[in-house]
């Protein structure tokens, strides 16, 4: 019997993940101004562990002359925007999702688990996000509804770029973290607050407070790469960007491996107080945008499970649809 409600409940869970991609945001994907395709990937960076791969498709409305309608999920943190998100030009973005993590040796069988590697796991997600912009800051706000588990198809998408790439074969997804319902709900702001007189180049400060059973954590300067590029930021022309960010990270769904595995489990062994750099390039010529970016979550992590988990590449290409 218990089987049975673990069952039900995680496939109402997957449903319910379902309709929100899919009615959630359909007003946003009507007025969709542009498309967004992004690739994370630790083959940048020559590794293929640790946060091994993330596939992400947004769309982004920035209607002219009026503001941008607020996404289902995300209207629940309307009330934390100035004067209700109505003054400014703003653009909503919704995204759906994919992230997996796997061990450093995906062929050993029985793979070394947590504390000593780090899972196999993956998250299949939809992110709501409105971003509203005045002339010397921005404001952000973001809820994000997914699943952790079997039902994020990790292992499924895994095997076949394996296989299609002819490389090796993961052995061990059986021994992936327990299917979970996660959210998390963030708010932040960015602030100018340095331009050059001839406008080419400036600074930029932000803080961003993160909660829920995702990942918590609180950015106390950010100057970063988003999975959601705004394409309408860089007009026929180009730009490099470079960043760092210090944050505090109170919990991270697929490093927190007690909560998800048996109690026979350990935890991995991570820093909660984190510095993360990034630097790269962004280009958008006519209808075409495209970033790429090199990261590391982590600079100063000295557990090497942990380490793998923070070094990757990211690619987002954007075309605008009208």
């Amino acid at each position: 019997m218990r089987d049975y409600l673990h069952n039900k409940l995680r496939t109402a869970a997957l449903a319910a993940l379902l309709a929100c991609s899919v009615a959630a945001p359909g007003a946003v994907l009507a007025e969709a101004e542009w498309m967004l395709f992004t690739l994370d990937n630790d083959t940048f960076v020559g590794n293929d562990n640790g946060y091994t791969n993330g596939i992400y498709v947004s769309w982004l409305d920035s209607p002219e002359g009026k503001p941008a309608e607020i996404g289902f999920l995300a209207s629940a943190m309307k009330w934390s925007l100035p004067d209700s998100g109505s003054s400014g030009t703003g653009f909503s973005i919704g995204t759906i999702g994919q992230t997996m993590i796997t061990p450093d040796d995906i062929e050993e069988d029985p793979p070394i688990l947590p504390p000593d590697d780090l899972p196999y796991g993956g998250l299949l997600f939809y992110a709501d996000t409105f971003v509203q912009v005045q002339q010397s800051h921005a404001d952000s706000i973001s809820v994000t509804l997914g699943v952790v588990g079997e039902y994020s198809f990790a292992e499924d998408a895994q095997k076949f770029v394996h296989d299609v790439i002819d490389s090796e074969e993961p052995c061990c997804w059986d021994e992936q973290l327990d299917d979970e319902v996660v959210f998390q709900v963030s708010r932040g702001r960015v602030w100018r607050t340095w331009v050059s007189d001839s406008g080419n180049s400036d600074f930029l400060l932000s803080a961003d407070l993160a909660l829920g059973t995702m990942r918590n954590s609180f950015a106390t300067a950010l100057l970063f790469s988003s999975r959601t590029t705004n394409p309408v930021s860089s007009q026929n022309g180009w730009y490099l960007f470079a960043g760092a960010r210090a944050s505090y990270l109170g919990n991270q769904i697929f490093l927190d491996t007690s909560k998800s595995y048996d109690d026979d489990f350990e935890e991995i062994d991570y820093q909660e107080d984190r510095v993360s750099v990034t630097a790269g390039l962004a280009y958008s010529w006519k209808e075409w945008s495209f970033t790429f970016a090199m990261n590391d979550l982590n600079v100063n992590e000295d557990e090497d499970s942990a380490e793998e988990y923070s070094e990757y590449g990211t690619f987002t290409l954007a075309w605008k649809l009208d």
